[in-house]
């Protein structure tokens, strides 16, 4: 016969002391009190008793347990209750223990959804992306989450936001007739949900973005603004010459043409990499407009600029006036750099408009009179402006690519710009109408 189980009584429960070994108080139908082994304190106190309840049972054959709680907190009477519930489950077929994992995942998995807002999920989303970004690039995501995103969706669960709560917040941003950024911003939503996907935030199953590019109003794509015609150049050269502003700016705007890089690699161009009596400056790729894998992957690279005769002499007349820093053109602070708007300003200040040029503007302008007027080819072009120049090996950066035909076409471009400006200058001299 089977050993008879006296039932437990609260006096025993609450009186039973541990021992130095553990002990199991035992009320039948599988439910036992666990005592531990009595601890003591550094200094030889005794510590609270800790006693759990525990149920022991069969399922499917295997021995299996469980925790009801520690006691005092769940009294015999509740430990009881919870042991009857048990066995209803058994009594059903199901596995207390797996009946409890899962209502435990559930609620864990409740609770993770509740965690994640877009504001939380977004900034684990740049946290991860801001180190292949420019710190331009960053800070430009960065002001776009903060303006247009954060305020309509970032206290928002992620599991819960629709597609119509993002059409509403892209709507704010087109009602300021911001075309283009409207799509930059769906863009970033979307990427921060297709980040939550692959990282298996609990609740996203989709992304809310996916079709809102056809009920978006399309922004009309705007090319740099670049003068093409040869006689407009001129003219432009030659206010350039007669611009009453300080020197610094003078040079700029004379070699901003004449060497077409980009407005920040000019502006950013230093005199520790510009060997004028070699004729050459060698722009450091990590002041290129590369993203940082790139520039990481090239880094101790250089892009080579030849210098022509022309732009040797303007910086020889230079290095006097700011060879104190660093910077070929410094700003108003020996320490900075000359603003970005320098050049635009001053081109706007000699009366023309930004829908005729720009400083960006002049590499279009150098690539197509390099190509269709000096007829030289594309590759050497392409190289020299910085892009990607296709070989054998696929498109690639190849910045020593061609440099003897670069050198020979940056001293011709030169030339034309002068032959172009002084030809202007003949049909200034000699109009008859003025």
């Amino acid at each position: 016969m089977p050993k008879q189980i006296i039932p437990l009584s609260a006096r025993k429960v609450e009186t039973t002391r541990p021992t130095d070994k553990a002990q199991s108080l035992f009320d039948g139908g599988g439910l036992f009190l666990l005592i531990s082994p009595q601890k003591y304190t550094a200094d030889g106190k005794p510590l609270p008793a800790l006693k759990g309840w525990r149920f022991k049972y069969r399922f499917e054959g295997k021995p299996c347990l469980i925790s009801f709680g520690t006691y005092p907190t769940v009294s015999l009477e509740d430990a009881r209750d919870r042991r009857q519930e048990a066995k209803t489950q058994l009594s059903r077929g199901i596995n207390p223990s797996a009946e409890r994992k899962g209502l435990k995942a559930s609620i864990v998995a409740e609770v993770e959804v509740k965690r994640n807002t877009f504001e939380y999920i977004a900034s684990q989303w740049f946290a991860v992306q801001e180190k292949e970004w420019s710190s331009g690039h960053a800070k430009k995501i960065s002001d776009r989450l903060k303006a247009d995103i954060l305020p309509m969706l970032g206290s928002m669960f992620l599991s819960e936001i629709t597609t119509r709560d993002v059409l509403s917040a892209l709507r704010n941003v087109e009602a300021r007739k911001a075309y283009e950024t409207t799509h930059r911003v769906k863009t970033i939503i979307g990427q921060v949900f297709r980040y939550a996907r692959v990282s298996s935030i609990p609740g996203v199953l989709t992304d809310p973005t996916e079709g809102l590019s056809k009920v978006l109003v399309h922004h009309q794509v705007k090319s740099m603004s670049a003068i093409l015609d040869p006689v407009t150049l001129g003219r432009l050269l030659n206010d350039i010459d007669n611009y009453a502003g300080t020197f610094v700016v003078i040079c700029a705007l004379k070699l901003a043409p004449m060497l077409f890089v980009r407005p920040g690699e000019l502006r950013h161009a230093k005199w520790a990499d510009v060997d004028i009596g070699g004729a050459v400056w060698k722009l450091p790729v990590e002041d290129t407009k590369l993203a940082l894998r790139d520039k990481a992957e090239q880094k101790g690279q250089v892009q080579t600029i030849p210098l022509s005769r022309q732009a040797v002499a303007i910086l020889k007349q230079l290095h006097p006036y700011t060879s104190r820093s660093k910077h070929v053109f410094p700003g108003r602070a020996v320490s900075r750099v000359m603003s970005p708007n320098t050049i635009n300003s001053a081109l706007r200040t000699m009366g023309w408009d930004s829908d005729t040029v720009c400083g960006h503007g002049f590499r279009a302008t150098a690539r197509t009179m390099l190509h269709e007027i000096l007829q030289f080819s594309p590759d050497a072009i392409e190289a020299q402006l910085g892009h990607r120049v296709p070989d054998r090996l696929g498109s690639a950066y190849n910045r020593a690519k061609h440099l003897e035909e670069r050198i020979r076409m940056m001293q011709v471009w030169a030339d034309y710009l002068d032959k172009i400006k002084g030809e202007q200058s003949l049909r200034i001299t000699y109009n008859p109408s003025l």
